[in-house]
C-alpha cells in the first residue's frame, strides 16, 4: 500500500511521490496524483519521516522559477537520487548537470563552441542517413521473446539505435568500439540499480568506468590524430585560456552517451505509441509532414516527459510557489507534473500536434541548466518519423508499451510494432 500525504498538506488519501510504492502505481494514476498536488496552495513535503524528505515542485512556474533560480536552488551536489559519492566524482568526474555558477558556466562556454557550424551540418546531414537506415533495418528485425505477432522490438531495432549511432558519429567512435559502447550504454542505464523499487540513475559504475576508459583512449588517439570530430575538437579546445580536465572530458562523454542515447529513444518510443493511439493526428501528420512536424515532436515530448524528475538543493532562504525554503533543503522538479498543469495547457491529457503555444518542460525548465542536446534530439525525431510515415505500410505499436517502473525516467522497455 503507497504511503499517503499527511492530512494538514492536502489529505490522507493522496499517494506520496517520495514513497517508493508510488513509483509502481500505472501512469494514469500517478498523474492524477500530482493533479490534485497541483490543485493545493503550496508545495508538498514528501518522504515524511524518512530521512529523505523533499518538497514536492509540481507546477509550471514553481519548476520553472526554480530552474532559473539556479542560485537558490542548486544542483549540486546531485540532481538525481542518491547523489554522487564523493569518491565516484573524484575517480570519474562530474557530470555537468550536478554543477553550478561559474564551474558549471566554464564548462558549458567549452562544450557549446565545440559544436562548430561544420560539426552541425555534418550531424544534420547525418541523422537523416541514420533515420533511413534504420527504418530500413525495421523489416529484417525479428521478434526477440514474445510473439511473431508482435512484431519486432521497435525499442531495440529503431529507438535505441537512431541517436546511438548519431552520437557515435558525432564523436567519432570507430565501428569496431560500438559494441562494447552500447553494451555498457545499455548497462548503464537499463541496470543502473534498483532500491527499494526505485530505479537508480548513476549506480552502474562499472559500466560508467569502462565507458570513462573507452573515451579516454579515444582522446588520446584524438589529441595525436585529429578526425574533424566533436571528441577532437573538445581535447583541443581552449575557451578563455581552459580546456576541458581528463575527467571533465570523460564525465561529458558518459553523460552524452547515455542520457543523449536514453531521452531520445523513450521520446521516440512513446511518439509512435501515442501516434498509434490517437489515429486521427497520425493522419493529420502524414497528410502535411512538414506543417505538422514541429508541433508534432514537441507534442510528443509534452506529453510523455522523458525525463520525470530532477532534483535541487536550496541555497538560501526563499521564497517560491507561496511557501518559504530553508538553506539545505531538498526540492523535486517534476516536469512530468509541470507538463499537465492545467494553468498553463488546455485539456492537458490531450495529444494534439496542434497545441500552439506549447511551453513545455521536458528539455528542462529554462536557465542555466536548459538541455544541451536539445536541438539535436528535434532533429533525431524530426527525421525518424518523416522516415517511418513517408513509407508505404508504416508501423504501427502492436500494443501498449512495456514501461520501466521508474521515478526518474519514463522509461520504454520493449514494444513490439507490425506494418500498417
Amino acid at each position: 500500500m503507497t504511503r499517503s500525504i499527511p492530512a494538514q498538506q492536502g489529505g490522507t488519501d493522496l499517494p506520496d511521490p517520495g514513497d517508493p510504492a508510488f513509483w509502481a502505481l500505472p501512469r494514469v494514476q500517478r498523474l492524477a496524483a500530482f493533479a490534485r498536488m497541483r490543485a493545493l496552495d503550496a508545495p508538498v513535503l514528501c518522504g515524511r519521516g524518512t530521512g529523505r524528505e523533499f518538497w514536492a515542485l509540481v507546477r509550471h512556474a514553481d519548476v520553472a522559477g526554480a530552474s532559473r533560480r539556479a542560485g537558490d536552488f542548486r544542483s549540486a551536489p546531485g540532481v538525481t537520487t542518491p547523489e554522487p559519492a564523493a569518491w565516484a566524482k573524484a575517480l570519474f568526474g562530474n557530470a555537468m548537470v550536478n554543477l553550478d555558477g561559474a564551474e558549471h558556466a566554464a564548462l558549458r562556454r567549452i562544450v557549446a563552441r565545440s559544436f562548430t557550424p561544420r560539426l552541425l551540418a555534418a550531424a544534420e546531414e547525418n541523422v537523416r542517413e541514420v533515420a533511413r537506415r534504420a527504418v530500413d533495418g525495421l523489416a529484417e528485425a525479428g521478434a526477440p521473446g514474445g510473439s511473431p505477432a508482435d512484431g519486432p522490438d521497435f525499442v531495440r531495432a529503431v529507438a535505441s539505435r537512431v541517436p546511438f549511432e548519431v552520437i557515435c558519429d558525432l564523436m567519432g567512435i570507430p565501428a569496431g568500439m560500438r559494441a562494447s559502447v552500447a553494451a555498457r550504454v545499455d548497462q548503464a542505464s537499463e541496470n543502473a540499480g534498483v532500491r527499494r523499487g526505485l530505479r537508480i540513475p548513476g549506480r552502474g559504475l562499472r559500466a560508467l568506468a569502462h565507458l570513462r576508459l573507452a573515451t579516454a583512449r579515444l582522446a588520446r588517439e584524438r589529441r595525436r590524430r585529429p578526425a574533424g570530430d566533436l571528441v577532437s575538437a573538445l581535447v583541443a579546445a581552449d575557451v578563455d585560456g581552459r580546456g576541458l580536465t581528463p575527467r571533465e572530458l570523460g564525465a561529458f562523454f558518459s553523460l552524452l552517451l547515455v542520457a543523449g542515447v536514453e531521452t531520445t529513444r523513450n521520446a521516440m518510443a512513446h511518439g509512435l505509441a501515442l501516434l498509434t493511439e490517437h489515429p486521427e493526428q497520425r493522419a493529420l501528420l502524414e497528410a502535411d509532414f512538414d506543417r505538422y512536424a514541429d508541433g508534432a515532436m514537441e507534442e510528443i515530448v509534452r506529453h510523455s516527459t522523458p525525463i520525470i524528475q530532477f532534483r535541487r538543493t536550496v541555497a538560501a532562504e526563499c521564497e517560491l510557489g507561496g511557501h518559504t525554503f530553508r538553506p539545505g533543503e531538498k526540492t523535486v522538479l517534476f516536469y512530468a507534473s509541470a507538463n499537465r498543469d492545467e494553468r498553463v495547457f488546455d485539456d492537458p491529457d490531450a495529444f494534439d500536434i496542434t497545441r500552439s503555444p506549447n511551453p513545455h518542460l521536458g528539455y528542462g525548465g529554462g536557465g542555466p541548466h536548459h538541455c544541451l542536446g536539445a536541438h539535436l534530439a528535434r532533429q533525431e525525431m524530426k527525421a525518424l518519423f518523416r522516415e517511418l510515415l513517408s513509407r508505404p505500410g508504416g508501423p504501427w505499436a502492436a500494443g501498449p508499451a512495456e514501461l520501466v517502473d521508474s521515478s526518474f525516467d519514463n522509461r520504454v522497455r520493449r514494444m513490439g510494432v507490425v506494418r500498417g
